[in-house]
């Protein structure tokens, strides 16, 4: 009885940690100025970013998206204001705008999404075989498992933005950070990476934050909307998405 009792009071505390995981933001920004060497490119940049909510971040080129990444991110400081992270760094999946890959390596694709455990993995030595079976489920996860032995360079743009999902989503991610995810690929590939965000959003509750300069696509697909232009940002409430 005493064992029953421990586990129904040890189900419980995880219940209500989930519970209120859900209730704290896993990015807030509040009166934030950002940009290089004390020059602001955004000022007065606030919102939050909950575990589910599948944000898009929209603005012609230019205007500061990539620079609000960075500093989302800690590749950059923050000039001044407050930036609060409810998870480390680490729980942080990021796909940047162009991944630096050299087509003369012969790399597969499921050589590219295991790169995405090298931050727990000795990359020196023998990879291990539950990291392997970690990196088949997140292609799974991607609709990509088929063609993990292919080579990552004869993918399409779409594919390639899939496999690059797909080595976020290895360090167990709880927010995706996505730069321009759907540039450079066809309408079909749009449509299908679109619904990925939603099924990561709403089925395994990871937070998604993405940018386009294509405010059409975004307000298609995002529950939120972060607007930035001329150094002004605003946010647009799309309401919540069905499941």
């Amino acid at each position: 009885m005493r064992k029953m009792a421990a586990m129904n009071i040890d189900s419980g505390a995880a219940r209500r940690e989930d519970r209120n995981n859900a209730l704290n933001p896993l990015v807030s920004l509040q009166n934030a100025s950002l940009g290089y060497d004390l020059a602001p490119v955004l000022k007065n940049v606030g919102f939050d970013i909950y575990p589910g909510n599948l944000v898009g971040l929209a603005g012609p080129n230019g205007s500061g998206k990539t620079t609000l990444f960075r500093t989302i991110l800690g590749f950059m400081p923050l000039l001044s204001g407050t930036l609060l992270r409810g998870c480390p760094l680490a729980n942080f999946g990021y796909v940047p705008q162009s991944a630096v890959l050299d087509a003369q390596f012969p790399l597969s694709v499921g050589d590219i999404v295991e790169m995405g455990a090298y931050g727990r993995v000795n990359c020196l030595r023998l990879f291990p075989a539950q990291e392997k079976k970690k990196a088949f489920a997140v292609l799974e996860r991607v609709g990509m498992a088929h063609v993990k032995k292919k080579s990552f360079f004869a993918l399409s743009g779409g594919q390639k933005q899939r496999v690059l999902i797909a080595r976020a989503l290895m360090v167990d991610p709880k927010i995706m950070v996505l730069d321009e995810p759907l540039s450079g690929v066809d309408e079909e590939s749009r449509c299908s990476i679109s619904e990925l965000f939603i099924h990561l959003t709403k089925k395994s509750g990871l937070a998604v934050f993405f940018s386009s300069h294509d405010l059409e696509m975004v307000q298609r697909v995002a529950d939120k909307i972060i607007r930035i232009d001329q150094g002004k940002m605003w946010v647009e409430e799309q309401g919540a998405r069905p499941s």
